[in-house]
């Protein structure tokens, strides 16, 4: 039976693919829009059975052209919090959800996709409740109005529905995302470049690097996804570590990961600001009252619907995510 991919050749719709390959699916149907081609990197080590653009695809699924569909991971979506064009983002990730959301029941097919901590907005819970949604910009209220969607379709739903909200996801297969890629991704490339990492500043009450976020790596993300696949479980799950860590943390590990290639000891952060290696630069005019200085999972519902995995921490995770960039010659110093 066919499983179909969306943002196939995306960061976590990779990732997913590459996961299912080592379980032993071949029958993937990758979907994706290659405008900006050099995405399909992501997707060259892996095994499919078929590739469509995004637009001939919701056409396709709709009319039934795939026969019997095991799932689908719906992973496509524009992941730009900073996008402007609220009519792009709302078509592109709210109408064109529902359309497959719509398709899945019509075929009773298992539905997964993915959500977001954005629609937590400034917090200061991180909990599944309408209560503790409050989007800060139009990505996040598109994920949210999805969201509501299918919390509704929920009591009634024949077929297997999924939403998980992701919160900060690094490690590979995201160098295709810019700006928006992770916070690791641009600590490896700035060091590799200028040997020091830059981080925003002291802003509304928060020393220098001291803004907290749930960073979660893609290996987790993936765990959580295959666990959703393997048990038939419904509902809107947090997907974070549930440990909230400061972004001064990331950069020492990302640096301290740096100087490990390089043969040299790791530095605290201390005396990584006295070696000149990290820095603190002003806060972004542009990110002012736009950002989320603290997120932090509440996994109780997801362990509560028998996840046990632990979480890499970022120390960890953050360490091999820069193995994987400099043994595949991703990244060099």
């Amino acid at each position: 039976m066919t499983i179909i991919v969306t943002g196939a050749a995306g960061f976590i719709g990779s990732n997913l693919v590459a996961a299912l390959n080592a379980r032993g699916e071949r029958n993937i149907v990758a979907v994706d829009n290659l405008t900006h081609a050099d995405k399909f990197r992501n997707l060259a080590d892996c095994e499919i059975s078929d590739y469509l653009d995004k637009e001939d695809f919701l056409e396709r699924f709709v009319a039934g052209h795939f026969g019997r569909v095991r799932a689908v991971f719906h992973e496509g979506a524009c992941s730009d919090t900073m996008e402007t064009d609220g009519r792009y983002v709302m078509n592109n990730n709210y109408r064109y959800s529902a359309t497959v959301l719509d398709a899945c029941a019509g075929f009773d097919i298992p539905l997964f996709y993915a959500s977001s901590a954005a629609t937590y907005g400034a917090g200061p819970r991180f909990s599944e409740e309408p209560g503790c949604e409050r989007p800060l910009n139009v990505y996040a209220y598109s994920k949210l109005l999805f969201d509501q969607v299918v919390r509704r379709r929920l009591p009634h739903s024949k077929a297997q529905i999924v939403g998980l909200r992701y919160f900060n996801v690094y490690g590979p297969r995201e160098s295709h995302k810019g700006r928006g890629a992770s916070v690791a991704f641009h600590h490896f490339n700035q060091y590799a470049k200028e040997r020091r990492v830059k981080l925003f500043g002291a802003w509304e009450g928060w020393q220098a690097g001291t803004q907290l976020r749930d960073f979660v790596s893609i290996e987790d993300v993936v765990k959580v996804n295959m666990f959703f696949f393997d048990h038939n479980i419904s509902g809107i799950f947090n997907v974070g570590t549930g440990r909230a860590q400061t972004f001064n943390d990331v950069a020492v590990a990302s640096v301290n990961a740096c100087r490990a290639r390089g043969g040299l000891e790791p530095l605290g952060q201390a005396e990584l600001v006295a070696s000149g290696e990290l820095e603190y630069i002003d806060f972004p005019d542009a990110l002012k009252g736009k950002y989320q200085s603290f997120t932090q999972a509440d996994v109780s519902r997801l362990r509560q619907a028998g996840y046990a995995e632990p979480f890499l921490p970022v120390e960890a995770g953050v360490a091999r995510y820069g193995e994987w960039l400099f043994s595949g010659q991703h990244l060099s110093l």
